[in-house]
């Protein structure tokens, strides 16, 4: 039982990924130029995060590690997003 629900947290995981593609190549055909919505790394953290606990689940190091890499990368661009939306803000009053 406890390894379905582990199996279904990883194809979760594996659709919220190939979820922020598709969002990137939608908003991408939209402009007609290439973008990465905020979206994109929104959903790039969720599936991240489900898919590093089952890397711990499966005690994979090497799944583990590229996971918590990927979320540090994830993360730090979301908070350079924060901070360009900040500096518009200010820019405009």
């Amino acid at each position: 039982m406890i390894e379905r629900i582990w199996i279904a947290v990883g194809l979760v995981a594996q659709g919220l990924f190939m979820g922020r593609f598709l969002v990137q190549w939608v908003i991408s055909e939209r402009k007609g130029e290439s973008t990465i919505p905020v979206a994109f790394w929104y959903l790039s953290i969720a599936g991240g995060i489900l898919l590093f606990a089952y890397a711990c689940w499966r005690r994979d190091p090497v799944f583990i590690l590229g996971q918590s890499t990927g979320l540090i990368v994830y993360t730090r661009n979301l908070v350079l997003l924060k901070r360009s939306r900040s500096k518009e803000l200010q820019a405009d009053v």
